[in-house]
Order: structure tokens, then C-alpha cells, then sequence
């Protein structure tokens, strides 16, 4: 697979940084009292959480008892939100809210605990927006009448789509040809 040089300093990404352990301690202390249940459960949601971008979406996974996975494609994704506190922008950290059409009012996957969250963000609007490594898009005027011009995977639905638009074609012109005119009207004189 083609890549970006940038893209490929994204697809090694996997775990996220210590950083988010600290930031997870900090969380933890800020409960008070209830650190001795949440200190436990980001201690293993830390420890478990993995990433993997790839070329069809971004794939989640955390949990050692109740496993969640979450495998979104890139042409699912909507919208892509930055989120820092205060603690996180002190550690050099951002969520990134990612939001498909599904309805829910949240985020459908928040990748979190990297510190190269903009070049995360500038790669999945990237991906979302239809950028393919290795494949370039052909411009308009490029397109022969001919399915013979065009070679690999886009002759048969090219082929396909010259017939639709012939076949078309022919529709309009029996139409055109069985649809009574109507009389031209007068010109009126005042």
C-alpha cells in the first residue's frame, strides 16, 4: 500500500502515550473517595486500549472483562472534534470526538491519549473526504466515449455506464418522438 509520508507515521500508531496514564492518575485523584474504584478501571482501560488505523477505517479496542471494539470505515465518519482540558493541553494531549450519521448525540469513537492528534485529525478527514493511496482520480474531460480506453478495475463500470447513458439517450428520443407538440399559440395583437 501507498502512503503519504505523513500517513505512515499515523498507521504505526497502536498504543496510545504514558501521557494518558498520568492523565488518568490525575482523574483518578480529582474523584475524591471514589479513587479506589476509578483509579482500578483506567488502570486497565489504559493498559488494554489499542488502536489501529488502516486502510478501510480506524479500529478500537479496550477492556479485559467487558471487551468493546469498535471498527468504524472512514466513509462512515461525519465529523472529526478536537477536545482538551486544561489537564490535557498541560500533557500535550486531545480527544478526538469522531462522529458518523448514526443519530446518537456523542461520538461514535474518541481516540484519545496521542499526542500527534492533529496529524490523526488532518489524516481521517483525509480518508473521509475519499483519498486512496496509490490511486488518482481522472479528471473529467478524461472519460472517452469509448470503454475501450480505459483499462483495470473501472473498464466494466465505465462500459456500464455507457450503456445507462445510451440506453438513456434512446429513451428521451422515443419520448421526444411519441409526445404530441403542442399548437403553437397566436401572437395576439393589441
Amino acid at each position: 500500500m501507498e502512503t503519504r509520508p505523513d500517513d505512515a507515521k499515523i498507521l504505526v500508531l497502536e498504543r496510545p502515550h504514558p501521557a494518558l496514564w498520568k492523565y488518568y492518575i490525575i482523574c483518578a485523584i480529582f474523584t475524591g473517595p471514589g479513587i479506589v474504584f476509578t483509579l482500578p478501571y483506567l488502570f486497565f482501560r489504559y493498559h488494554t486500549l489499542r488502536y489501529r488505523f488502516d486502510a478501510e477505517g480506524v479500529h478500537m479496542k479496550v477492556g479485559i472483562l467487558f471487551r468493546r471494539e469498535i471498527n468504524l470505515t472512514y466513509a462512515r465518519i461525519q465529523d472529526i472534534h478536537l477536545r482538551s482540558g486544561i489537564i490535557q493541553r498541560w500533557l500535550g494531549l486531545a480527544n478526538l470526538e469522531i462522529q458518523t450519521a448514526s443519530g446518537s448525540a456523542g461520538a461514535e469513537l474518541v481516540v484519545e491519549g496521542f499526542k500527534e492528534y492533529e496529524a490523526i485529525r488532518d489524516f481521517l478527514y483525509t480518508r473521509m473526504r475519499g483519498y486512496h493511496p496509490g490511486k488518482t482520480s481522472m479528471p473529467a474531460t478524461a472519460v472517452s466515449t469509448t470503454p475501450a480506453t480505459v483499462t483495470g478495475e473501472n473498464a466494466e463500470v465505465v462500459s456500464l455506464l455507457l450503456e445507462i447513458r445510451d440506453e438513456l439517450r434512446r429513451t428521451r428520443e422515443a419520448l421526444d418522438a411519441t409526445t404530441p407538440q403542442p399548437p403553437p399559440i397566436p401572437p395576439r395583437h393589441v
